[in-house]
């Protein structure tokens, strides 16, 4: 992999993490890269790249379901009379209503922590680190959620089934280098060094029904997301569950972008991304923003990212 010299990293979001725990995007934050995609804002449309997050939603079934529990209500606070500080000089009667939210941070829109993945008898993953030495009982303790970092960047849409003049993509479809290559040229476009790279399948037109169920499992294969890294991007996002194809030819690696991207790359993987509008209008150069939550431990993080144009 390709990186910033240290000194050359010019990062006005975080402190300097180790190169270790950090990947692409940390390295190819620099105030220039962060200025020349600012320029792509012309219009001042706005477009919501993220889902709706919601009780009982669909999540992969190697997460825990996604929960909202309400916590406190008023009739319950007026009833219990357990906040003191309620209690007197409220003559408005004023109440809170709170939540708790259990689930995974790999539910719904969401960008990977270089943790998330290990591989090997050692169970390694990014920068070397293994679970025998860097595992707690809460989680990874290197390249966590923690050492996610804001991103900003030049965003590229490559809209697949507008190449192919479909709606979706038939399940299990294979998107290839050259797959990829013919929708950038198609789109006019070049994927350049410090991108952001969205891969539109279609599947969120379907999801999430029943009917989604025969579109599944279409996206990236390994050599595609080698063309991918091979020109410098930073971040790639799919619209579906994994983003790469399931099952995977390779019989050895049931996730092998996943591996190649998060292990050997440090390129941030993010998963159901809502590029429908983006592709409606045809917009496929933009800035891309996206602020994950920076949790000790986790693997991840929910984003809720937008593109400008």
């Amino acid at each position: 992999m390709t990186r910033v010299a240290k000194s050359e990293v010019q990062n006005p979001y975080r402190k300097a993490y180790p190169l270790n725990e950090v990947g692409r995007v940390y390295t190819q934050a620099s105030t220039a890269a962060v200025l020349d995609a600012l320029k792509l804002v012309r219009r001042g449309w706005v477009y919501d790249l993220g889902i709706e997050r919601y009780r009982g939603m669909p999540v992969h079934p190697i997460h825990p379901p996604f929960e909202v529990i309400g916590y406190r209500t008023p009739t319950g606070l007026m009833n219990e009379r357990d906040q003191a500080w309620m209690e007197t000089g409220n003559d408005a009667n004023m109440r809170v209503l709170s939540e708790v939210i259990f689930g995974t941070m790999h539910t719904g829109t969401h960008i990977d922590a270089l943790a998330h993945i290990s591989c090997g008898a050692d169970n390694h993953w990014f920068g070397g680190h293994t679970a025998e030495k860097h595992l707690g009982d809460r989680g990874p303790l290197k390249a966590d959620g923690s050492k996610l970092v804001p991103i900003v960047t030049r965003g590229v849409l490559l809209d697949i089934p507008r190449l192919l003049g479909v709606d979706v993509l038939p399940g299990h479809f294979a998107v290839d280098a050259g797959v990829l290559a013919r929708a950038a040229e198609a789109q006019g476009l070049e994927v350049q060094a410090g991108d952001t790279v969205l891969v539109r399948t279609g599947y969120l037109q379907k999801w999430p029904g029943d009917e989604a169920r025969s579109y599944f499992g279409s996206g990236l294969t390994l050599d595609g997301a080698r063309w991918l890294a091979e020109r410098g991007v930073v971040n790639v996002g799919g619209d579906n569950e994994s983003l790469e194809q399931i099952p995977a030819v390779d019989p050895h690696n049931p996730h092998p972008v996943h591996t190649y991207f998060l292990i050997e790359e440090g390129i941030h993987i993010m998963e159901f991304v809502n590029v429908e509008e983006l592709a409606r209008d045809q917009v496929y150069e933009f800035l891309f923003i996206a602020a994950p939550l920076t949790v000790r431990n986790t693997t991840g993080s929910m984003i809720n990212p937008i593109a400008l144009v």
